[in-house]
């Protein structure tokens, strides 16, 4: 009979709370990502719904919004956060380049080595900087809230031939955004630059209207492009895939400070999925790639410098024809000197 009546106090209790949980809820976010529920961005949503959510008491209440149900395209989306329908959203750097060109720079080749150091510099004063700029650009109406990954690592990939170094890229017809900067690179490297949209791709590795691409491997395996022909890819590196999540700045500044303290630590968590997310997942892809008779090349640190002295001329078109380029280029390169600095002393200790 205790524990009868125990049990039933508690259901009691849990169905009170609950009650007292939807009551108290004083904010909506309202957040969108175009993507689908096997990416990266939907784990980092998941956290941050589950961490905001609880850690505030159930005073904030998360709706999440997969695809394409309240926008379609970064300068759709990123109006929708200006004007307050949309309150969080996920942009790669190429969709929010229309709105503020600057965050390209995280499309500039060879700046950062590996995982440690992008994640060092994503946690520190540079994103604060490009969020400076973002919202002068914006009026205040535009918030970068933190930098996470969407994808791993860009890497050059193609249907013709193994790619060493850079004189193999000449005269590949090379998929990209419609964007400068990743036209420039192509071109950089003696390949031809050939803007495609995303849906497409699948078709004109097929028909050879472009013969590579510069994506990361779960993308290549999530879309089927092997199957499409696209069999040689070379794991140079050369871009980290950030993934820019933006909020509407007069929502979050509405709240009192100790639930933006929620939303942002909610962020911190967000970021840190959206780190492991990808690591975990292109294990398998590699595997499946390689089992498909793919052919996965790793450059000699050698190769690497190679391609990072043919990519160098894209640096300075960046510094003169990108409005803000000076500014967040020496913002990004001094962090990533002093993140190297950091983890090169904390690695020598940790030898002894």
């Amino acid at each position: 009979m205790l524990k009868g009546l125990t049990t039933a106090a508690l259901s009691a209790a849990l169905l009170a709370g609950g009650t007292l949980a939807a009551s108290a809820q004083e904010y909506t976010i309202r957040a969108t990502a175009n993507s689908n529920e096997n990416d990266e961005d939907y784990d980092g949503l998941v956290v941050f719904k589950n961490y905001v959510e609880a850690a505030s008491n159930g005073q904030i209440g998360v709706e999440m919004f997969i695809g394409t149900q309240l926008c379609s395209n970064g300068t759709e989306c990123l109006q929708g956060i200006a004007d307050g329908s949309i309150d969080v959203y996920i942009s790669t750097s190429g969709g929010a380049a229309g709105i503020f060109p600057y965050v390209q720079v995280l499309d500039l080749p060879y700046l950062m080595a590996d995982d440690r150091v992008a994640e060092t510099v994503l946690q520190g004063d540079f994103v604060r900087t490009m969020r400076d700029m973002a919202l002068e650009d914006s009026n205040g109406m535009i918030r970068l809230m933190t930098i996470g990954n969407t994808g791993g690592w860009r890497n050059f990939a193609n249907t013709k031939r193994r790619v060493q170094m850079p004189a193999d890229m000449e005269g590949l017809k090379i998929r990209t955004v419609v964007a400068d900067l990743p036209q420039e690179l192509v071109k950089a490297l003696g390949a031809s630059p050939t803007p495609i949209p995303w849906p497409e791709l699948f078709t004109s590795f097929q028909t050879g209207v472009v013969e590579g691409s510069k994506n990361g491997i779960t993308d290549i395996m999530g879309m089927k492009f092997p199957d499409a022909g696209l069999q040689y890819v070379t794991l140079d590196g050369h871009a980290y895939m950030g993934a820019l999540w933006f909020m509407n700045n007069d929502k979050f500044m509405s709240m009192p400070e100790e639930l933006r303290r929620v939303v942002v630590d909610g962020f911190y968590q967000l970021q840190q999925a959206t780190f492991a997310s990808p690591k975990r997942k292109s294990i398998q892809a590699y595997e499946d790639f390689v089992a498909g008779g793919g052919d996965l090349y790793v450059p000699t640190p050698e190769e690497k410098q190679a391609f990072k002295e043919a990519a160098a001329p894209v640096y300075d078109w960046f510094k003169t024809n990108v409005d803000g380029g000076e500014e967040i280029f020496t913002a990004l390169t001094e962090a990533v000197a002093a993140a190297e600095a950091e983890i090169n002393e904390g690695r020598a200790k940790d030898l002894q």
